[in-house]
């Protein structure tokens, strides 16, 4: 038979001791983590892990910041443009309608000519001759008339021509003058051209002449 080892007797353990065995590793774990958070490098690492978050989280609401101010920059652009494309195109047809109102006259005119007209009823109410109430009833308003249509033809020749000059003043723009734009304004200058010649000669009787009286017999 071989001798059997004696078992070394244990010391008992008592019901308190494993709890506050468990409690000093506590408290001595706790004990180094602070140790460890105090020291320069490990405290330094720590600041940089609690700030980088919000660095983060600052730097994406700039950049969405940025990309707001970005599209309503654009938004604003976008728009001056195309409200400078309407206002072309608005004095474009404006232009053709002063050109077409020169030509066929306006009320305006109309109102001119028949003042002119009871003026020089009032100038040869008195009597005159037939010359003169020629000259005072029918010549003054007829030449009151092509005056008002000639300067309908001038402001159509103005705005038409600031419609073909405008894309060269101010910034470039990106996209050119529509082509139906640019149509219309050089019909009106050649409709507010048309309106001053015609106007001119009226005015001037070098298209149609005032008419003139018989001259009376000797005697009759």
């Amino acid at each position: 038979m071989n001798p059997t080892t004696p078992l070394t007797p244990t010391a008992p353990v008592a019901e308190g001791d494993g709890e506050k065995k468990t409690a000093e590793n506590a408290a001595t774990d706790t004990a180094g983590a602070k140790d460890a958070a105090e020291r320069p490098e490990t405290a330094g690492r720590l600041d940089k892990a609690d700030t980088e978050p919000a660095d983060r989280g600052d730097g994406a609401e700039q950049g969405f910041d940025l990309d707001e101010d970005l599209d309503d920059g654009l938004d604003d652009g976008g728009s001056d443009k195309e409200s400078a494309g309407l206002g072309t195109a608005a004095a474009a047809v404006v232009s053709v309608g002063l050109g077409i109102v020169s030509l066929t006259g306006a009320w305006s005119g109309r109102v001119a000519a028949e003042r002119e007209t009871l003026i020089g009823q009032i100038k040869t109410s008195s009597g005159g001759s037939a010359a003169q109430q020629i000259s005072e009833i029918y010549g003054d308003a007829w030449h009151a008339t092509a005056l008002v249509n000639g300067l309908f033809g001038i402001v159509a020749l103005l705005v038409g021509c600031y419609v073909l000059v405008r894309p060269a003043f101010g910034a470039p723009s990106a996209h050119p003058q529509a082509g139906w734009v640019r149509a219309v304004a050089k019909g009106g200058i050649a409709l507010g051209v048309i309106g001053v010649l015609v106007s001119v000669g009226m005015y001037f009787d070098l298209i149609v002449a005032l008419p003139t009286a018989a001259a009376t017999t000797a005697g009759s």
